[in-house]
């Protein structure tokens, strides 16, 4: 989504030498310049792993082939702009294993693993979605939509989830490096775009917290309330966040004291 934080993080136009970027054709308000399909092979490796194929577009999916050969797909999460070309990607390369974090979508993801030559290491990342996860490579951390190159992600509820997300974030302040989005460009520092987002997430819930002082009770009213620039056709995903945000606030409010964090 393009309104909340401003760059914190510098952009980042060289990629490692073991990084591809692919970008999808499927820009929108939603998707940015397009959903970023990486293919990651190590100097010297065999095989290559793909982290979202994106859209069932042809062309694009024919782009990630000639990566070939392929030992694994790699999901983030299963939103559409994401995963629609999964299966499609896998049969044209012969069946190659689709691995995610919800059975639906793919074979288990293990903790941590060997593929094309790197080490990778699976960060769970619930909040924009319940599987969301992102994927920790040497000095760099592949975050899907759990953050973004460009402005701020949706809490999609009610499968996404604020409390999730803040925890997820928290989280990604451990990693410092390179951060590679599902949108949007490259960033410097993943873990400084944590500590921004974090920032922000506490700042609208500070907001949303005086629009129900104000009489605020609907997500529609938060977001005349808080969100009054917001463009038609994102409205709908300001509702989503809107409505993890009253979820959150409410279910606060009916915590013991013994409950509350301390700090």
């Amino acid at each position: 989504m393009r309104w909340g934080v401003a760059s914190v993080s510098s952009q980042v136009e060289r990629l490692p030498e073991w990084v591809t970027l692919l970008r999808a054709p499927n820009a929108g308000p939603m998707t940015l310049d397009g959903t970023n399909s990486w293919v990651l092979r190590a100097p010297g490796a065999r095989d290559a792993v793909v982290i979202d194929p994106g859209p069932d577009d042809a062309g694009h999916l024919a782009s990630l082939a000639e990566h070939r050969p392929l030992s694994a797909i790699l999901v983030t999460h299963g939103h559409h702009d994401h995963v629609e070309g999964v299966e499609t990607l896998s049969r044209m390369l012969g069946g190659v294993p689709v691995l995610a974090a919800d059975p639906k979508q793919g074979d288990p993801l293990p903790a941590r693993m060997r593929l094309a030559g790197l080490d990778i290491e699976v960060v769970a990342t619930p909040g924009h979605s319940a599987d969301s996860v992102c994927f920790a490579v040497e000095d760099a951390v592949f975050t899907g939509d759990t953050i973004l190159g460009q402005g701020t992600t949706v809490v999609a509820w009610p499968d996404g989830d604020l409390g999730a997300y803040l925890t997820s974030l928290e989280t990604l302040r451990a990693y410092p490096g390179l951060m590679l989005p599902g949108h949007g460009p490259v960033r410097a520092d993943c873990a400084e775009l944590a500590r921004a987002y974090l920032a922000h997430r506490h700042e609208r819930l500070e907001q949303v917290r005086a629009a129900m002082a104000a009489g605020a009770d609907t997500a529609e009213a938060v977001v005349d309330m808080v969100y009054p620039d917001v463009a038609p056709e994102v409205r709908f995903a300001a509702e989503w966040s809107a409505r993890a945000q009253l979820d959150y606030l409410r279910r606060e409010s009916q915590r013991t004291p013994e409950q509350l964090d301390p700090l």
